[in-house]
């Protein structure tokens, strides 16, 4: 045999392994805000049990560092967050939602008009977010107050209603005519989410349904809703999130989103407990109104320096325009916060 011929073949296959460990490394090497290795898919799954899909880390990295938007800080993209299961919607699509309750016309947009009225004037919001950022794609919501806080104690002193089923399923048809997530809203008064939130598990199993919890009205700490702002702590917000990662486990569902409204510092007390899931994202949601620097500055203060997972910014129609000077805000100022708000939410 002719050696000689033998010899370009050997180099080509070590040239092609020195390669492919190259590239193998390059694969695994991350910053501290992409602490998982970039694989295509990912996949676990215990033997016996069905295989577990995670979203394409690679394109969730690239997304994340788009929306942090340049930020210098080192907050954002949150580092060593898990890379969440496949069919998540953060931050592959910004949610813009319509928020309120069918009872009131003074608790917001989503009760002030008919459900084909609500539906055109959200669908001109949604194509001023399309507009304003082509790279995101924008899912519709509703945003509905499931229990809501009282100014009077009712019969059990927890001061808060629940709402009656016809009423959440009212929320649910309108959502189905533009094709729209919903989000139902707790507000426990003198309750709590442990009592609260798993009345509402016959919903949350629906795949299109998720989880609000307002801080505000949680007055664990005394007194009454609306006279003082209430609070909740990272055990409080960790209990819905175990609790809707469960659901998500035993129903074979797409991750499910948790979203908490805070424009105060007292609102969420011990942030960097807040544990994260594949299961569940969490939105830490800019609730407050008044002047656009008041906004901006109550955004930066609660929201952008205590890093969770994802953001929100609330706009009111009312409430952000109650001095002359004052106006809302626009997509466009919107996308200029580091990081960028990934829920949008109209009252």
């Amino acid at each position: 045999m002719n050696t000689s011929r033998l010899k370009p073949f050997f180099i080509l296959l070590i040239f092609l392994s020195v390669f492919s460990c190259t590239r193998k490394s390059e694969k695994t090497q991350s910053t501290p805000a992409d602490s998982r290795p970039t694989t295509i898919r990912k996949y676990a799954a215990k033997k016996g049990q069905k295989k577990i899909l995670y979203v394409d880390s690679v394109i969730y990295q690239k997304k994340l560092r788009q929306i942090a938007n340049g930020d210098t800080t080192g907050r954002w993209p949150v580092a060593n967050q898990p890379l969440p299961l496949d069919g998540a919607i953060l931050p592959f699509k910004r949610i813009v939602a319509y928020y309120g309750n069918l009872y009131s016309k003074n608790m917001g947009i989503l009760g002030e008009l008919p459900p084909k009225d609500l539906w055109t004037k959200l669908k001109e919001e949604i194509e001023k977010w399309e507009k304003a950022d082509t790279a995101t794609p924008v899912q519709p919501a509703i945003h509905y107050i499931a229990v809501v806080a009282q100014g009077e104690p009712m019969k059990d002193k927890t001061y808060r209603m629940r709402m009656p089923a016809a009423q959440i399923d009212s929320a649910l048809t309108i959502a189905k005519m533009g094709n729209a997530i919903v989000f139902l809203d707790v507000q426990v008064g003198l309750s709590s989410v442990e009592k609260e939130v798993p009345l509402l598990e016959n919903y949350l199993k629906k795949p299109n349904v998720h989880l609000a919890v307002d801080p505000e009205f949680s007055m664990k700490n005394g007194g009454l809703p609306g006279e003082k702002i209430g609070t909740l702590d990272a055990k409080d917000i960790n209990f819905c999130s175990d609790y809707l990662a469960n659901l998500v486990r035993e129903n074979h569902l797409s991750p499910k989103i948790l979203v908490i409204h805070r424009f105060t510092q007292g609102m969420i007390t011990n942030y960097r407990q807040i544990r994260l899931h594949p299961e569940v994202q969490i939105v830490i949601n800019m609730d407050g109104w008044g002047a656009p620097q008041l906004k901006f500055d109550t955004y930066k203060r609660y929201i952008q320096s205590e890093p969770v997972q994802f953001t929100g910014f609330k706009l009111f129609y009312k409430n952000d325009l109650k001095r002359p000077q004052h106006r809302m805000l626009t997509p466009e100022e919107l996308l200029q916060l580091q990081p960028q708000p990934i829920y949008i939410q109209y009252q």
